[in-house]
């Protein structure tokens, strides 16, 4: 065959399938309602545009929380236009400044009671600091805290201190750049999870796990010794890997020593089994104590928490842990030594396994530019003055202002607040008398000392104690509960044998 027919018959094949399968025609693409405004067949239909909030923010709701997201972030929902969107955009519902607004609605109950607990208020703490460098009157909360940006007393310096290095853990703040401490703020704090300052998911948690207290409850706070941990000093020596320089993996911002863990984690029960929502969203008038659940009389009495079974016919209680999901049956107190002193000694005098004995804990707001004496303590707990320090000790980068926000209001300010220890230290449990007389285990948590330079290297003030008797002592109770053992009664024994002789 010859090439122009083969090529002739060619075409006319090819445009006998066109006609059969190729596009409609007009009268066609009427009986199918087929609108085009171009005979191309590649012509694509025109897609509908996604409006509203989740055409950008693609989220799992809990069915609970499965709503508009306005009804929390307000702005519109009915839009294809980012900026019409975002108006009136309440990025924070759950910040304090909001919650009542925006939790309210469906849990006033709740978020007005919140406000007034201690998670909220920090009121103890912020108390205690307070009145050892001088302080006469109690404030109601946090946000009560005085600001002078040029200290004239001590106490001055101390509500400084306060607000810009110490009240890093209260919802009023987003916590930390570290990946296990940065979380959300009021209300998310605890009910929203967050990992590396991202929200992990939109679905809200009826009970937070560890893992939210711990964005708290961390580097030698109690609950982070519930997980048996203890954290490293902070100079350069005592950390690990002890022989680099380089970045690593530091979740909580100091490295930790891994200790025996308190036998309620190690049972799998987790903080809310014992903290419920009575101590941890109410004023603070309700505390659980230990012989609540392990008196049976005062079980028996008064059930403490809501996830306490009682059997009639074996006479037993158990918790239902809101960690593993399992039953654990309560032992009740039955040694002789309970009974011996019951009125004289908390139990955690004899249970507690080791205890957080952080001693001189030195406090230093530094406004100079001079860094060279930190060189060796950039890693300080705070990722401000960590990322400070680092980059200005860098003669290769353009040094940053030193200053430090406050954490209540935002506020950078002038200044960078150091800290150091001389002793950090864990396995020796102290014992001392509460205002009761009855024996507790103690912490140096007002062995402070604070300092202050200013902008011209003078020394404003110079490692002023906290004014408080008995070494900055203070009953706690350490989270490392463990069997009494062996040796139990030695810890009475000397601290009764010393403080005679201390009387004589």
């Amino acid at each position: 065959m010859k090439p122009g027919i083969r090529t002739s018959l060619l075409f006319l094949l090819f445009f006998s399938l066109y006609s059969c399968t190729g596009e409609p025609t007009e009268e066609e693409k009427q009986k199918q309602n087929i609108v085009s405004d171009s005979p191309s067949s590649s012509q694509a239909s025109p897609v509908t545009s996604k409006r509203g909030c989740k055409a950008c923010h693609s989220m799992d709701l809990d069915s609970a929380h499965d709503m508009a997201c306005t009804t929390c972030h307000n702005g519109k929902d009915n839009t294809e236009d980012k900026d019409s969107g975002h108006e009136n955009l309440i990025r924070h519902p759950a910040h304090p400044d909001h919650m009542i607004q925006t939790c309210g609605q469906c849990h006033e109950q709740q978020v007005k009671s919140s406000v007034h607990s201690l998670h909220f208020t920090v009121k103890n703490e912020v108390n205690l600091v307070r009145k050892a460098f001088g302080a006469k009157n109690s404030l109601q909360s946090l946000t009560d805290i005085p600001v002078k940006d040029s200290p004239e007393t001590v106490l001055d310096l101390a509500d400084d201190l306060l607000r810009r290095r110490c009240l890093r853990c209260h919802p009023y703040f987003s916590g930390d750049r570290y990946p296990a401490i940065a979380r959300g703020t009021g209300c998310a704090s605890c009910h929203l999870k967050f990992y590396e300052g991202k929200l992990v998911s939109h679905s809200f948690m009826k009970t937070p796990g560890d893992s939210q207290c711990l964005q708290c409850h961390y580097g030698n706070r109690v609950g982070f010794d519930y997980y048996g941990r203890y954290e490293h000093d902070m100079n350069t020596e005592y950390r690990t890997p002890y022989t680099t320089s380089s970045d690593y993996f530091r979740p909580f911002g100091v490295e930790f020593h891994q200790l025996s863990v308190d036998i309620h984690q190690q049972k799998g029960l987790v903080c809310v089994d014992c903290h419920g929502g009575n101590e941890l969203m109410t004023d603070g008038n309700y505390t659980i104590r230990c012989e609540d659940c392990h008196d049976r009389e005062k079980i028996s009495t008064t059930i403490p928490t809501p996830n306490i079974q009682h059997d009639p016919a074996k006479d037993s209680y158990s918790l239902s842990s809101n960690g593993d999901g399992k039953q654990h049956a309560i032992p009740f107190m039955q040694h002789p030594a309970h009974v011996k002193y019951k009125e004289l000694v908390n139990c955690q005098v004899c249970h507690a396994q080791w205890a957080f004995n952080d001693k001189g804990t030195h406090l230093m707001r530094n406004d100079s530019d001079e860094y060279d004496d930190f060189s060796r303590l950039t890693v300080q707990g705070s990722f401000e003055v960590e990322k400070i320090l680092k980059n200005n000790l860098d003669f290769d980068k353009e040094e940053i202002a030193n200053s430090m926000s406050d954490k209540i209001t935002g506020e950078q300010k002038t200044g960078l607040w150091y800290k150091g220890y001389e002793t950090r230290r864990w396995e020796h449990v102290r014992i001392g008398r509460d205002k009761d007389g009855r024996l507790q285990v103690m912490r140096p948590l007002l062995d402070l000392y604070l300092s202050w330079i200013d902008e011209g290297e003078n020394v404003r003030f110079n490692s002023i104690p906290a004014n408080i008797p008995g070494n900055g002592l203070v009953p706690y109770v350490p989270h490392t509960t463990g069997k009494a053992g062996l040796f139990y009664q030695d810890r009475i024994r000397n601290f009764l044998d010393a403080e005679k002789e201390t009387a004589h």
